[in-house]
């Protein structure tokens, strides 16, 4: 883990009210893997107190820069984006535990849901180099509320073919994006990887028989993001039956297998 003040090379708004924050910070480019985040204090002062758990969208390690996707919805991320490239952020990470990568050629399904799709796109680009650039065993499946929100063309642009599910019917598939992965997805899959809101991860999680290998990032609020303050605590199961312990989310996870998490 890395505390640095680090300088934002761009700050864009790249949807409607959603932003693309660049960051030029070699060690923690080096790093991250997916499905880790950063905790980034959003103001030059104490004042909001507490800093904010974004999860990295992208890492390119070459140039040294590290990439943030996130939704302005409250005071925090409001002031962060009003910050201007060479603007300088205090930032903590990478933090938690990301995504176990799949074998070469192993047959995947990557499944997002609205904002917390933003993560995945990492992941996609790791598995197209663990991949050899082949990629016809992994399946990508986005959801959202709306069109406008679908990470559909960033991930096209990563090589992949999206199949895309909007609750206005707006893009694709009308309905869920779980609803659309089972319509779709006749054969099993050697390993799923999931992000979204809760009630998508609780439906997928009823969706799955018991053989099913999944690996879903957990949303939570997080205070300190380093497993001290015990604000993000999420009931994982210990051993057999319904016996279970508290995890630390920014610690232990964000990243769990879906078959230790109750919902």
């Amino acid at each position: 883990m890395y505390n640095k003040n680090t300088a934002i090379i761009k700050n864009d708004e790249v949807m409607p009210g959603h932003w693309l924050l660049c960051l030029d910070s070699p060690d923690i480019a080096r790093a991250a893997s997916p499905g880790q985040f950063l905790h980034v204090r959003c103001s030059r002062t104490l004042d909001p107190l507490l800093r904010r758990p974004l999860s990295i969208y992208c890492a390119d390690r070459e140039r040294g820069r590290v990439y943030i996707l996130y939704r302005a919805a409250g005071r925090g991320t409001a002031l962060l984006a009003g910050m201007r490239p060479g603007d300088r952020l205090d930032v903590m990470g990478p933090l938690g535990k990301g995504y176990t990568l799949p074998s070469p050629g192993r047959s995947v399904a990557v499944i997002g849901g609205g904002i917390g799709a933003a993560p995945l796109f990492f992941l996609l680009s790791e598995i197209k180099a663990i991949y050899s650039g082949r990629l016809e065993n992994v399946a990508v499946f986005l959801g959202a509320a709306t069109g406008e929100l679908l990470l559909a063309s960033q991930t096209a642009a990563l090589g992949f073919s999206p199949y895309t599910a909007t609750d206005d019917g707006t893009v694709g598939f009308k309905g869920s994006v779980i609803d659309l992965y089972i319509d779709t997805n006749g054969s099993k899959v050697d390993r799923i990887y999931a992000c979204g809101p809760p009630p998508m991860l609780k439906s997928l999680s009823r969706a799955l028989g018991p053989d099913i290998r999944a690996e879903v990032s957990v949303e939570e609020r997080m205070g300190c993001g380093v497993g001290a303050c015990l604000s993000c605590v999420c009931k994982v199961r210990e051993g057999a039956g319904e016996e279970f312990r508290y995890a630390h989310v920014c610690k232990d996870g964000p990243v769990f297998s879906i078959q230790d998490l109750f919902f």
